[in-house]
């Protein structure tokens, strides 16, 4: 298990080195009030602990995200853990940490405002419709799984089920957020996290096998190599875990309720950080639970045997009944928490776009109505072709908060390579995933690469030009300045 457990070492490097650094480039104001405390309105902006606003972010990011995703990504082989750890550090910390800390320093704003203001007016259309879009996507894939799981396990009628839950998401989506969220959400994340120590607990003391990272296992060990390459592939499959556009949506709700501009770092960079070693852990364990690679991958290709049936098998037999009280809280309640939040995060966002009022609860309803009824029609849509839009939509918003970030920190920082080296093979993935995949222009995977690989190079250059013309007007009014003076 040394590479496993290098893994793990190395993540939790990441918060205390990496993180810091970001946290010394972007710069913090312990003494600047932050909206929580300037925008109090009880309703969304509402003041609240350390401890809480980290467990609530952590579980509006996780859900079932590094879960599926990292049992799926398993599907490579142990090349899924390097993407876990670096594009964690690289990517999905810089992603987080600096999309959190501009929604604290812009007011609590949505993502969409956030982007439009770095990345010009022109995009704030495009960014608030596509944002939107993504958390009703969100919304819908968290109200289909639940449902059919608890039919199978109660035989009550799935359309039910989806009414039920749906009125849930309703009253989650409008009520005050310390009500219930800052009140139920704390104790599932707790859950969540219990069952990720518990699984890597199993594997440390148990007879398990971790796959080490080799020159014979450093390769695309995928039962179907041709049709799944590494590259884009995996870097879409695994998004919580190492880098999701998700993230950036939920961030708002969390920069709404802190009290100190320094618990940015343990909020955003530490439940990014956090994230990723429960996905190592999922990785591992699928690996190891069924005897390697190979065996995983008939286990999968079984009829029934998706994500949600590993998951009850590892908990059940690794953690016993506990074990299957925490599946059915897995593959259950954590989806429902991620969806319900995902709304909560649509109405803020539209709610912004529009500048609509959130005080009372008829003007909540305005806002929200709308955004069910779209949500009810995509839930008649096949599950599946609903998730890989998902997921592909998931990491082009990842890659246009990069952008945004990148813009912000060269502007105000004067340096934004940590986040434009990201943004560029972000750029890249989302590309050349688009150009390959069934879903866009099914090209050969020789031409996608490139067309991938020479969008994200004309992206960076042009970011640089940009930075250069920029640097050079700055010089002229200071040279000019100095000639007044």
């Amino acid at each position: 298990m040394i590479t496993f457990l290098l893994c793990i070492a190395t993540l939790i490097g990441g918060y205390f080195f990496y993180a810091g650094y970001l946290e010394r480039q972007f710069g913090v104001d312990e003494s600047a009030p932050t909206p929580a405390i300037t925008k109090e309105d009880g309703i969304d902006y509402v003041p609240m602990k350390l401890w809480k606003t980290f467990l609530i972010q952590f579980l509006n990011i996780a859900g079932l995200g590094p879960i599926f995703g990292a049992i799926a990504g398993a599907l490579w082989g142990p090349v899924a853990f390097l993407w876990i750890v670096f594009g964690c550090i690289f990517a999905g910390t810089v992603h987080d940490y600096i999309s959190g800390m501009l929604s604290i320093k812009m007011g609590g704003g949505s993502i969409s405002e956030i982007v439009s203001k770095f990345l010009g007016k022109q995009v704030r259309i495009f960014m608030t419709g596509f944002s939107v879009l993504l958390l009703i996507l969100v919304g819908v894939v968290f109200v289909k799984g639940p449902a059919t799981i608890i039919h199978q396990l109660t035989d009550i009628d799935t359309q039910i089920l989806v009414v039920a839950i749906f009125i849930y998401y309703l009253l989650a989506t409008m009520i005050p957020i310390d009500k219930l969220i800052g009140k139920l959400y704390p104790f599932f994340g707790v859950c969540l996290l219990i069952m990720a120590v518990g699984i890597l607990s199993v594997l440390l003391i148990g007879d398990y096998q971790i796959p080490e990272l080799t020159a014979s296992t450093f390769r695309n060990m995928h039962s179907d190599e041709a049709s799944n390459p590494i590259f884009p592939l995996l870097f879409v499959t695994i998004a919580c875990g190492a880098i999701s556009g998700f993230h950036s949506t939920q961030s708002p709700m969390m920069a709404r309720c802190v009290t100190n501009e320094k618990q940015g770092r343990i909020i955003f960079a530490g439940a990014m950080i956090t994230e990723g070693i429960v996905a190592l852990v999922w990785a591992a364990a699928a690996i190891a639970f069924f005897g390697g690679v190979e065996a995983l991958g008939k286990t999968m290709a079984e009829d029934g045997h998706n994500a949600a049936w590993v998951v009850n098998e590892i908990c059940n037999t690794m953690l016993g009944k506990i074990g299957g009280i925490l599946a059915i809280f897995g593959v259950v309640a954590a989806p429902i928490t991620s969806g319900d939040t995902a709304f909560r995060s649509a109405r803020l966002t539209v709610a912004d776009a529009f500048n609509v009022k959130q005080k009372s609860l008829l003007q909540r309803l305005l806002v929200t109505a709308p955004l069910f009824a779209i949500a009810i029609f995509l839930t008649t849509i096949d599950f599946s072709i609903i998730w890989r839009y998902f997921g592909w939509s998931n990491q082009v918003l990842a890659t246009i908060v990069l952008w945004a970030c990148a813009v912000y920190m060269q502007k105000e920082k004067g340096n934004a390579w940590y986040v434009y080296l990201p943004a560029t093979f972000m750029t890249a993935v989302v590309v050349t995933y688009i150009m390959l995949a069934p879903i866009g222009f099914h090209l050969s995977s020789t031409v996608s690469n490139w067309i991938g690989i020479t969008v994200a190079i004309a992206l960076l250059g042009l970011f640089l030009l940009k930075v250069k013309k920029s640097s050079s007007t700055s010089d002229i009014q200071k040279t000019e300045a100095v000639d007044v003076i």
